[in-house]
């Protein structure tokens, strides 16, 4: 049996501020993200920043190749 070599398409982004970030935004963003198929596999919070990086990743597929929903 031959295992096919799984790509992946990676997204990071970072949200908040001197602030700080809202549970809320965190959780609507990354419910945004769930729903298109990403799945969060570390948080930064660089320190003393108040801002918080999130790296995700989903199964690079022929439908998706690259068409991200990333802002622009």
């Amino acid at each position: 049996m031959t295992e096919e070599f799984k790509q992946w398409e990676y997204r990071v982004q970072t949200i908040g501020s001197i602030f700080g970030t809202k549970d809320e935004n965190i959780e609507a963003m990354l419910n945004d993200w769930g729903n298109e198929g990403w799945e969060v596999t570390h948080v930064y919070t660089p320190e003393g920043s108040g801002k918080v990086t999130i790296v995700a990743k989903r199964p690079l597929t022929r439908e998706i190749r690259r068409s991200r929903s990333m802002p622009t």
